[in-house]
């Protein structure tokens, strides 16, 4: 039963206040602390945020299983040697002995090489070479291709056909080009009574040389991104530039460069980081030379590598050019980030 007990007077008479157990219960319930109610609600989301990750893996299993081989491969490939030449680069490796742990010997020994510096300047006026020539070339092709009215898949396959050939190819068919007794090139300039050049063998031009062969074995593929770009600017642009009696020169600085300008800087940073890692045409065709005029970063790497057994010394300067690369990487996925978010 339940207790009534006096709460107050009033007029003389009592009012009894109902201690039954329901009314107990309900004053007790409003009573728990709001701690408590906050832990209940946090362990319900969480609850709930398992499951929808349960059902989210459920449904996605089967790709996650089709994406696993690539991403093994990818790690083993990629990663591993990633972090096996990061810890490289401080030991004492030479394939014969134990490998020991030296410190940055390795990198005091190659910061004082004067190979380093010499590779180096090589490997950054070579990158200064191909955007002065190399980065302006495709994009000249590229526009006179998407101004012809006839012709433009023959232009478009004859451009790109260096890109098919074979380097060693690339190679052979150069060295006849500069060769000085009999070289294509020599005999051009006599045709026109200019005098001839030792091209790759006087340091003054070997450098210089080996960027024309780069940028014609190239060029190609990087013109068909421009082309593709070329074909995103709108005709109804050109039509009323016409309209307005623009010359051919002010509708390309005023529409078809600013339009296509963010793949010309996507394409910028992806050059730098291409021609930094030079390596096919001063190892096939001048071995650095003459006098280590060619000598690029990778060469002197693979130097230390192959030639010296220095094994620490070559992931020492991998590991810098590593660290120099991997800024112009970022700031390529910082660009096309903001690109994904403008369209």
């Amino acid at each position: 039963m339940a207790e009534l007990l006096p709460r107050s007077r009033k007029n003389g008479e009592d009012i009894y206040m109902n201690l039954s157990p329901a009314s107990s219960s309900s004053r007790a319930s409003e009573a728990l602390p709001l701690s408590q109610n906050a832990r209940t609600r946090a362990s319900q989301g969480e609850q709930s945020l398992l499951r929808r990750l349960k059902r989210g893996l459920r449904r996605n299993l089967s790709g996650y299983l089709f994406l696993l081989p690539a991403l093994l491969i990818f790690a083993l490939f990629v990663w591993y040697p990633i972090i096996l030449g990061f810890v490289m680069s401080f030991q004492s490796i030479d394939m014969i002995n134990l490998p020991s742990w030296i410190g940055l010997d390795n990198y005091r020994h190659v910061l004082t090489d004067p190979l380093f510096a010499v590779a180096w300047r090589n490997t950054l006026a070579f990158t200064l070479y191909a955007l002065l020539f190399g980065y302006l070339v495709p994009i000249g092709l590229a526009l006179l291709v998407n101004e012809m009215r006839h012709g433009k898949g023959f232009f478009r396959l004859a451009f790109y056909l260096p890109v098919m050939l074979p380097p060693i190819v690339t190679v052979f068919l150069w060295r006849w080009i500069y060769n000085p007794d009999s070289g294509l090139l020599n005999a051009l300039l006599s045709l026109v009574h200019l005098p001839g050049g030792l091209w790759l063998e006087t340091p003054g031009t070997a450098l210089p040389a080996l960027m024309v062969i780069a940028t014609w074995s190239a060029a190609g593929s990087t013109m068909l991104i421009y082309l593709a770009a070329l074909q995103g600017v709108s005709a109804s642009l050109y039509e009323a530039a016409e309209i307005d009696g623009a010359s051919i020169w002010r509708r390309l600085w005023s529409i078809t460069l600013p339009t296509i300008r963010p793949v010309m800087l996507l394409m910028l940073v992806l050059q730098i980081i291409g021609t930094m890692q030079v390596f096919t045409e001063p190892f096939t065709i001048t071995d650095g030379g003459p006098q280590n005029a060619t000598m690029s970063l990778l060469l002197l790497i693979y130097n230390y590598a192959f030639q010296n057994a220095d094994f620490g010394g070559a992931s020492a300067l991998g590991v810098m050019l590593f660290l120099v690369l991997a800024v112009f990487a970022l700031i390529y996925m910082r660009m096309t980030s903001r690109l994904m978010q403008g369209d």
